[in-house]
Parts: structure tokens; sequence; C-alpha cells
């Protein structure tokens, strides 16, 4: 599986901390390796969009939208912003 980020993506990566930047790099480094891996935690965050999520660290996700064999990736933040996202996911507020 490939992957790609938007530039709303970048723009939110420059926003964060520098270590979870190096943790970000680190975790994509491991996606293109094995998607799989379980300290990612790459499941499916919505029933009927095929919108996912990555485990960064203990407090931050990332979440992407698989087409095809590549996910490209929209968001990234806090595990309280992505609750928050996931919620207006739900609502059809994104």
């Amino acid at each position: 599986m490939t992957s790609r980020a938007t530039r709303r993506f970048w723009e939110l990566y420059e926003a964060l901390p520098p270590e979870v930047q190096r943790q970000t790099q680190k975790a994509h480094e491991l996606f293109q390796q094995n998607p799989s891996h379980p300290s990612l935690r790459f499941k499916r965050v919505h029933a009927t969009q095929p919108i996912y999520s990555v485990r960064i660290n203990r407090d931050y996700r990332a979440v992407g939208v698989v087409r095809e064999d590549t996910v490209i990736w929209f968001w990234i933040g806090s595990h309280d912003d992505y609750e928050r996202l996931l919620r207006e996911f739900e609502f059809g507020n994104v």
C-alpha cells in the first residue's frame, strides 16, 4: 500500500511538536514496511466511507482515505481532536 498526504495534512504536521513530528516519520516508515503492524493500529473509522486511522503514539492519530491501493492522509492531531473529528463524521459534518 502506498501513501501520500494533502496540503492540509502537512499544515497540521508542521504545527506538531518536533518529537511528534519525529514519531510521525517513524510511523510512516513502519507503515510503508507493514501497514498491519500492531503498533500502528491501522483501522477503519467510518462505517460507509473508506476512512482509516493510524496511531502515531499514545496521544496522536493520523486519518486518511483509502483509494484503490493508496492512503491519502488528510488529518493529523491529538487524540482528543481525533475523537471530535470522528464525532463529526458520525453526524455528517465532514
